[in-house]
């Protein structure tokens, strides 16, 4: 965490300043569990069809990586919002410049990093047939770097890079510079401009530097920030009793209709509006019904400093994650429910050991560890 986001932090109300550090590091360790998911297919999305049996594997890892944890994403950037925003008696170049430091310069050393190891692990035959099937290649091309030009190398490292969960920087970054821009809107257009947002939110519209989730959430952020939107205290509209079961019926739906359809428009609107409403449902539930967890956490001075590393999970975890499913999927099929297995004791050793790495990494070499995060931690 960096200074200034310490600064805005402490001049907040205590328990919001405490649920955004709670589930900023919550947010990041569901990151894991998502990109540990083993189906056939590597890249889900709100509208995915599954082309495996049903199975209680196939079900469960469905169920929560593409329904009961998608409220993540929405969630930062909520919280990214909020505080951006919260900065407003800084000058827009001085925050722009420190976001340079937080958000680009960790984006193109981990991106840098993820090229160079793949590039070393693809000169093995064993790893370099992990690699393969891996296919994380954004642009689809998975042969060996050696057989790439240089200009290919550049485009993955500054905009397709491996470890495909760093998109959120990237993007976060755009909608920080269109700041003044989308503040404007909120303040003098904001029916309008949430309508615009909301059909692009809907229509699971995305584009490389801006998305419709993204704008819209990062929006309601800021607009939360302003006043008009209260975030603090629940109403009678956001009981989370009322949501609770739309958040559970949504989200088991989505999951037996993914297996069951055929990809055409009918299950792209279908699933599409199940998602969203599992995301919708899901925001609400998590955010006010945890207060007392939320308290009694952040009172334990060991938690405190397990989230400080929620950033270094974050950028290490990909695509090291996805080279290990393919390598254990591969080499342990033996294992009695393998796959279910995997799926939850794989992101539980990735978070381990990733924070091993994190406070080895910090105690060996500060600076250059808050090189690497951005002055987080």
């Amino acid at each position: 965490m960096t200074h200034l986001t310490s600064l805005i932090i402490s001049t907040m109300d205590k328990l919001l300043s405490q649920k955004f550090r709670f589930f900023t590091f919550l947010s990041i360790i569901l990151v894991v569990f998502i990109h540990c998911y083993n189906l056939q297919n590597r890249y889900l999305q709100p509208f995915t069809i599954v082309e495996e049996p049903l199975t209680v594997t196939t079900f469960v890892e469905y169920w929560v990586c593409n329904g009961l944890v998608r409220f993540i994403i929405p969630l930062l950037f909520i919280i990214s919002g909020f505080l951006f925003a919260s900065g407003d008696e800084q000058s827009y170049k001085f925050r722009i410049l420190k976001r340079l430091r937080t958000l680009l310069f960790p984006y193109l050393i981990w991106s840098a990093i993820t090229l160079i190891l793949t590039y070393w692990f693809q000169q093995f035959p064993a790893s370099s047939q992990v690699l393969k099937d891996a296919r994380l290649d954004q642009l689809g091309d998975n042969r060996p770097y050696s057989q790439f030009a240089w200009s290919d190398l550049l485009l993955r490292w500054t905009l397709f890079p491996n470890a495909f969960q760093l998109w959120f920087l990237r993007c976060l970054f755009v909608y920080n510079l269109a700041y003044p821009l989308l503040l404007k809107a909120l303040t003098y257009y904001p029916k309008i401009w949430f309508s615009i947002v909301s059909f692009l939110w809907i229509a699971s519209f995305g584009a490389h530097f801006m998305e419709g989730e993204g704008l819209l959430f990062f929006s309601l952020g800021i607009y939360s920030q302003k006043g008009p939107l209260n975030i603090k205290k629940t109403t009678t509209l956001l009981q989370p009793k009322r949501w609770i079961g739309v958040y559970l019926v949504a989200s088991i739906l989505k999951t037996f209709l993914a297996f069951y359809f055929k990809w055409d428009l009918t299950s792209f609107i279908i699933l599409s509006i199940f998602h969203k409403t599992t995301v919708l449902s899901g925001l609400i539930v998590v955010w006010f019904s945890l207060d007392r967890l939320i308290i009694i956490c952040m009172r334990r001075p060991w938690f405190v400093s397990l989230c400080s590393y929620s950033f270094f999970i974050y950028a290490i975890h990909v695509p090291f994650v996805c080279y290990a499913i393919c390598y254990l999927y591969r080499y342990y099929p033996f294992l009695l429910h393998h796959r279910l297995l995997l799926f939850c004791l794989h992101p539980i050793a990735t978070i381990l050991t990733a924070l091993l790495i994190g406070k080895g990494f910090k105690l060996i070499s500060p600076k250059l560890y808050a090189l690497f995060t951005g002055g987080r931690g």
